[in-house]
């Protein structure tokens, strides 16, 4: 279980990563919409991610039901992670009226572990 935290947050950290460049990019330089630039980084995270997760982080501790089942339920969770990011997004720039940098911290941290958890409970069981 320690080793899977540790691949978890290797590659956590680089799908949210992409994410968060993304979002960044969008929001600050291009100046789309905060929530538009978020949702155009989660597109690409959960495609990096699923890939990712299921080939490092949580290899050796598979599903059997297939990559259609487990996929499914990866997007579920994803959809979780989609709406805390949204929320930190909602909090600090639209609401607070903040730069559009201030909810990485929040993405980076508080929105990984918890959805760790739920992956590796119900998506990679």
């Amino acid at each position: 279980m320690f080793w899977q935290i540790v691949r978890y947050g290797v590659t956590g950290l680089t799908v949210t990563a992409c994410q968060a460049a993304i979002y960044w990019s969008l929001a600050a330089i291009v100046r789309i919409h905060p929530q538009i630039a978020n949702f155009a980084g989660y597109l690409a995270a959960v495609a990096l991610g699923y890939v990712l997760h299921n080939a490092f982080t949580f290899r050796g501790h598979r599903a059997s039901d297939g990559h259609g089942a487990r996929g499914f339920r990866f997007v579920l969770v994803s959809l979780v992670s989609y709406a805390l990011n949204a929320l930190w997004v909602g909090l600090t720039v639209t609401w607070m009226g903040w730069p559009e940098w201030s909810p990485i911290p929040a993405m980076l941290f508080v929105t990984p572990a918890a959805v760790f958890v739920l992956q590796r409970q119900w998506v990679f069981r």
